[in-house]
């Protein structure tokens, strides 16, 4: 289709370049600003000394969200290439305790069963109760807007508020967690999925249970070329659509004048989508547009990530990997109300040289090490970091039974500081709100502004949140929305 209306995204990252893609193919003249110099947002790449490293997301699920946007013309195909893992994630505990996680649920089962004496039919019942979640919400509470009343007046909607109390809402996720399994090892393997939001399992609604659906339920996958393929895959979308990209141009400044949207005093367009978070933008450019009530909500934690290039190759470890913490509700206790990294926090490392030998040279690692950290809010990050950093280093070392400092030669990191800077998420969070409280989804940014037509928002700080599914989900539910309206 044709149009003649001009659209603007403030901002590349991936919830920008599928709005950019879905747009352009409606027949909508789109120009997307983004204050970097290239696209992607979180989910960038660093280079140095013959390794590669993703700067951002690791873990990619729900692959057909990317495939429908790489075919939503039916023509001039995007090359884009990924396999299923058979391992999902490694999972460490510091008595010696290891267990695999199989992507084939029966495998998994019965490795709870031989790791961990936990029963497997408990494994296999939880799956399935997070399916029914699954089933339950999908088709309301990630497909659909929440902020209007044709969601709930759908029959489909309507079935599923008949079971709503199926999902869970009322009760707490690890409370929920501890009265369904027997070892308190498989109850902090299933607690650990509040942290794919960014919130506390010992806060947040049970509803989160249904996060371990996607992993196991539809699959863990690699990106032949790393995650940072996802975003170059969608950009060529986007050009070969015709969508114009002006880099290193920062929004400082939107105006709403008649029915247009004037951006920085020049660019002026019909339609305005936001893929900014909405709180910087509130506090930013878009202040005459949104309420400043969008900034007072409890963040979802940050991140402090090392990428260390490893040289030397461990065959224990495989693309993902976590070495848990002792005290879960401590390090939760340390991140949300003392804002600290706690002093025995929980380390994830990806190594994507595992499926992918181009990101590292021969016999070495490209490790992408993460702990969970507090959102930004005035602490000592030079202390801070330094301390995570040696006590990140003791912990895989013991561990791994290494002198993992002798083995590391390129090094750089990512803080929340940074986070906040490059990306422009508030406070650095990595996913807008936290998903703490009961209403929490209800909460979110709709993706459409109530007071201002023709504005939009999409990106992991609105509805139906963070992470790349839902990032994708958002521009899609964001664009049925202005097709609707025009």
């Amino acid at each position: 289709m044709k149009s003649n209306k001009k659209a603007i995204i403030i901002g590349a990252g991936v919830s920008g370049l599928a709005a950019s893609i879905r747009l352009a193919h409606l027949g909508y003249s789109v120009k997307v600003l983004e204050q970097m110099p290239t696209y992607g947002g979180k989910m960038g790449e660093w280079v140095k000394g013959g390794y590669r490293f993703d700067t951002g997301p690791s873990l990619f699920t729900m692959p057909q969200y990317v495939m429908e946007l790489l075919a939503i013309d039916g023509q001039k195909y995007v090359p884009f290439h990924y396999e299923k893992l058979d391992i999902v994630c490694n999972y460490f505990w510091q008595d010696g305790t290891r267990l695999q996680a199989h992507s084939d649920i029966q495998k998994l089962a019965e490795a709870f069963e031989a790791q961990l004496g936990e029963p497997k039919e408990n494994i296999l019942r939880a799956l399935e109760k997070s399916e029914e979640k699954f089933k339950i919400t999908n088709h309301v509470f990630l497909e659909k807007s929440l902020h209007r009343w044709s969601t709930y007046l759908n029959l489909g909607t309507l079935k599923s508020m008949l079971r709503i109390g199926k999902v869970d809402i009322f009760k707490k996720m690890h409370k929920q967690n501890a009265a369904f399994f027997k070892n308190p090892k498989t109850i902090q393997f299933f607690d650990r999925y509040a942290t794919y939001n960014g919130s506390n399992p010992y806060q947040a609604p049970a509803t989160l249970n249904v996060i371990p659906h996607y992993e196991f339920g539809f699959g863990a996958y690699a990106p032949k070329n790393g995650i940072r393929s996802i975003a170059n895959a969608l950009y060529q979308k986007a050009i070969l659509l015709g969508v114009d990209f002006r880099f290193e141009t920062k929004v400082s400044n939107v105006e709403k004048q008649s029915s247009k949207y004037i951006v920085n005093d020049l660019e002026n367009a019909d339609i305005l989508i936001c893929n900014m978070d909405v709180a910087a933008a509130a506090l930013g450019p878009l202040k005459t547009l949104i309420s400043s009530k969008k900034t007072k909500y409890e963040p979802s934690s940050s991140a402090l990530i090392f990428y260390w290039g490893i040289k030397q190759s461990f065959p224990q470890l495989d693309t993902h990997n976590i070495f848990f913490t002792d005290n879960y509700e401590k390090e939760f206790n340390s991140i949300f109300s003392e804002k600290v990294i706690d002093d025995d926090p929980t380390v994830y490392i990806n190594i994507t040289s595992k499926t992918n030998k181009n990101d590292a040279p021969e016999g070495c690692e490209n490790w992408f090490v993460m702990v969970n950290a507090p959102y930004a809010d005035g602490q000592n990050w030079i202390e801070l970091i330094s301390e995570a950093r040696n006590k990140i280093i003791v912990k895989l070392s013991n561990l791994l039974n290494c002198n993992l400092e002798e083995l590391i030669e390129v090094e750089n990191k990512l803080t929340p500081l940074l986070i906040e800077e490059r990306t422009s998420s508030h406070k650095g969070a990595l996913y807008g709100s936290s998903s703490n409280k009961l209403m929490s989804a209800f909460f979110r940014q709709a993706n459409f502004s109530r007071e201002h037509r023709g504005l939009y928002f999409c990106g992991g700080s609105v509805h139906p949140g963070g992470g790349i599914p839902l990032c994708l989900l958002s521009a899609k539910i964001m664009t049925e929305k202005i097709a609707n309206d025009n």
